[in-house]
């Protein structure tokens, strides 16, 4: 448990084993209405990317999720908790750098958090931005991946890429032709993608 705004956040460090560490990396889960929590897959599948790259990686359930405190907060409270999972990694590892992650709900909520505070990457995997991050006033500007399926039956595809084309340039975009929003049957494309991600921009883990 970690202390969050409103209470205590249930969580999971994943550590590099015997690698050397080399950063420190947070992932924010998908919609916590929808079924959610930090044992997903996919933010299962991102963490053990940051893992095997050197990253001591910490994963939360969002407020009210599973045995984490408080309740649930439309984006706005989840925000604070990924900030608040972000300064705990900060205090273990003040160091750095510092890379934040998520999956759909997750992702929109980390690219809404690498505004607010600066980061060294990020990656968003099938980000909901519809709802969660199409308002902002400004973008992340450290290394950027947004990675989607073209076969996404929850994120459009083109809604994301409208999105994209309408920031500044600097997010790296990777489409996984065949790939559903769940990425069945493709976790470890998901995750050697991002391990090349990180190795590119300022990761140095295992080979």
């Amino acid at each position: 448990m970690l202390q969050g705004p409103v209470g205590r956040l249930e969580s999971i460090l994943d550590v590099p084993g015997d690698a050397e560490i080399v950063g420190a990396a947070v992932v924010c889960h998908p919609h916590p209405q929808h079924g959610g929590t930090m044992h997903n897959k996919v933010a299962h599948t991102l963490a053990r990317a940051f893992a095997r790259s050197g990253f001591e990686t910490l994963r939360f359930n969002f407020r009210g999720t599973e045995a984490s405190e408080g309740q649930y907060d439309d984006g706005i409270g989840e925000l604070d908790d990924a900030l608040a999972a972000l300064d705990w990694m900060r205090e273990r590892r003040p160091g750095g750098p510092f890379w934040l992650a998520g999956f759909s709900f997750g992702a929109a909520i980390a690219i809404r958090a690498a505004v607010k505070v600066e980061v060294n990457g990020l990656v968003s995997v099938a980000p909901a931005v519809s709802r969660f991050a199409n308002d902002m006033a400004d973008q992340p500007k450290c290394p950027w991946l947004v990675m989607q399926g073209d076969e996404d039956e929850l994120v459009d595809i083109e809604e994301t890429l409208a999105w994209l084309n309408a920031l500044e340039a600097g997010p790296e975009l990777l489409v996984l032709a065949g790939a559903e929003h769940f990425f069945h049957g493709r976790l470890n494309d998901v995750r050697e993608a991002v391990m090349d991600f990180i190795a590119r921009n300022g990761g140095s883990g295992p080979e």
